[in-house]
């Protein structure tokens, strides 16, 4: 008697009608192509990261993108339990983009996906129908995607039969800046979205970050400039948004600048103004002006905006900077495919075209700056573009002359960086954007900056290279450093397995013996240095570096949410996201494996990093 209350009260096992684990549909009846030859391994091409599912498989019709529709019809079943539950995403278009109870040849319950905007994610969440009423009958699921236009897809997940109803259970609110995947030493918004570094500039003391933002959600649109200050380039404080849109259109990327002679008159008081150029994506693009005499906390935009009117394409992210030799201020922006113009101008509200070149592969967000030669009192410019593109070679003030083929600098996700003004000892200071799949589950900001860099110009063998390597400052985060000469692996793995917290620096140095690929473990995933044919890889990104006489030198920063490579003193990097699903960041162990005991270790530095916020 006490056995049956307790099946009584708990209710029968639950009834699988699918988890879309297998390679194929099965016995499922599929038309049309939206739905792929089987079940989706999670998020497909182009897609924004789909989350909420279980397992690693689910039906998800964004195969081929919005444009494909199709079915996924099961085969018979009889309902037996109270409840059908299931998890369901995607677009909220009614019948278009359904899962439907089919009884008889017609659907006696129906539920859509819920996103409509931009500003809509990709999370599954539990729904489910009463069924009891139809209890003993015959019935089949039907996935339906009828609808071609944005959001035209479904997503669904663990189907099955209960008699207990299913519900997604709202995560309570994490402390704010210690969320689980909130980066502790890159920077991020408090909330919503982030993408490109806006108007990098130095002043009083204070390095500033405005950044392209969208406040009202963590998917892009709707671009503001963010704002945020640091004395140190790793704690921030982030201040009211800088600027928001107006009559000429939302604002897009651009650049920063202090006007020491005060050639705008936009100075108060005797002191130079801050000056921010941006572009105003309206219809058409154009390029405005704005300026601060607070130390950038409030802005006014010029009144007589736009200062440069279209010229082609999507012409956009003004980086403007002062030209002592011709005593005038220089423009670099982009135009249209490959194509870059620079302009010039006494006072930034008159420009005049003075050349155009072309940056082969490369589009957005360009830069032209100078930078001495390492060990040389030789300078030479470079032109940079979003993609990490970069030429060296020499600007007359009017004209970029390249004396290199393009360059990459960073094959990982990095975009769109910007390097900073007005910096004390003439320091290249460089922020990207790391441009992620996000949001990550659950968090209320979405996409992070890369770590402050510093920008260094060699000359080698292949001419002229810039090296990017982790500004000093971040010596100030190291709460526990053990540093080692040993030339056994297993002492060094048994340091780095002994690391706590999930925020890391690590230097390793090798010198090799055998050319066999050196693992280095992070978490459930390795990064592959191969000798051989000097290259690096992770998480399906690799990028070549050099070396001589096969020592080998990586320097890697772990933060909860990424993971950045630094080869051989910065000659290549690799900036990367860490999946969420793959362990908590602070369960993420690192050790090195190598296949045989030819390896030497020269020295290693393991640290422990604090959060900066």
């Amino acid at each position: 008697m006490l056995c049956f209350f307790a099946a009584l009260v708990l209710g029968r096992a639950d009834i699988l009608i699918a988890d879309f684990e297998q390679p194929t549909y099965g016995a499922w009846e599929v038309s049309g192509t939206a739905f792929g030859p089987g079940p989706a391994q999670g998020t497909l091409p182009n897609q924004m990261t789909v989350t909420g599912y279980t397992g690693h498989g689910l039906a998800n019709s964004y195969f081929g993108s919005d444009k494909s529709i199709g079915t996924l019809t099961s085969p018979p079943f009889t309902v037996d339990r109270k409840f059908i539950n299931f998890l369901v995403g995607g677009g909220a278009h009614g019948w278009k983009t359904a899962i439907s109870l089919v009884i008889a040849g017609t659907a006696v319950a129906t539920t859509s996906g819920k996103s409509t905007t931009t500003q809509d994610t990709e999370a599954l969440t539990w729904a489910n129908w009463y069924v009891a009423k139809w209890q003993g009958r015959t019935a089949q699921i039907q996935i339906v995607d009828y609808e071609t236009g944005g959001w035209g897809h479904i997503n669904v997940d663990q189907i099955s039969q209960s008699d207990f109803k299913k519900e997604t259970v709202k995560p309570q609110p994490e402390p704010e800046y210690k969320e689980t995947y909130r980066p502790q030493f890159h920077f991020t918004a408090k909330k919503n979205w982030l993408n490109d570094p806006n108007g990098l500039v130095f002043a009083d003391g204070e390095y500033h970050l405005f950044f392209q933002h969208n406040p009202g959600g963590v998917q892009w649109g709707d671009m503001h400039w963010g704002h945020a200050v640091s004395k140190d380039l790793f704690h921030w404080k982030e201040l009211p948004i800088a600027l928001v849109p107006d009559q000429h259109g939302t604002n897009y990327s651009g650049s920063a600048t202090i006007d020491l002679a005060n050639t705008t008159g936009f100075g108060k008081d005797g002191k130079p103004p801050m000056v921010a150029m941006y572009t105003a994506a309206g219809k058409p693009f154009t390029q405005c002006l704005a300026y601060s005499n607070d130390k950038g906390r409030t802005w006014t935009k010029y009144a007589s905006n736009p200062i440069l009117n279209h010229i082609a394409g999507e012409n956009r992210d003004p980086r403007i900077f002062w030209h002592a030799p011709t005593h005038e201020w220089k423009m670099a922006l982009y135009l249209d495919g490959d194509e870059f113009a620079i302009f010039g101008s006494p006072d930034l509200k008159k420009w005049h075209e003075l050349s155009r070149l072309h940056l082969p592969g490369s589009s957005e967000c360009p830069e032209l700056f100078e930078m001495p030669l390492q060990g040389s009192k030789e300078t030479k410019w470079v032109f940079y573009a979003a993609n990490c593109r970069y030429m060296v070679g020499t600007f007359d003030g009017k004209v970029f002359h390249p004396e290199t083929d393009p360059r990459m600098l960073d094959f990982g996700q990095f975009y769109a960086s910007q390097t900073y003004t007005n910096v004390p000892n003439g320091r290249r200071i460089q922020i990207g954007w790391m441009n992620g799949p996000g949001p990550y589950p659950n968090m209320p900001f979405n996409q992070q900056m890369s770590v402050p860099s510093d920008l260094t110009l060699i000359r080698n063998a292949d001419g002229y290279t810039i090296l990017r390597q982790p500004v000093k400052e971040i010596d100030g985060l190291r709460t526990r450093t053990i540093a080692g000469e040993s030339k056994s692996l297993a002492d060094m793995n048994k340091v780095l397995s002994g690391l706590k917290g999930g925020l890391y620096d690590l230097e390793l140095n090798f010198q090799l013996i055998r050319s066999a690929p050196i693992h280095i473990s992070i978490g459930s995933h390795d990064i592959v240095v191969q000798p051989i044919d000097k290259s690096v890889s992770f998480l399906g990104r690799s990028a070549s570096f050099a070396t001589a006489t096969g020592q080998i030198k990586v320097r890697i920063l772990v933060d909860r949410s990424s993971v950045e490579i630094f080869m051989m003193e910065g000659d290549t990097s690799l900036s990367c996201y860490y999946p969420a699903e793959d362990t908590k960041p602070k369960d993420r162990k690192i050790k090195v494996n190598f296949p045989t005991k030819e390896l030497e270790i020269e020295s290693f530095r393991a640290s422990e990093l604090k959060s900066t916020w």
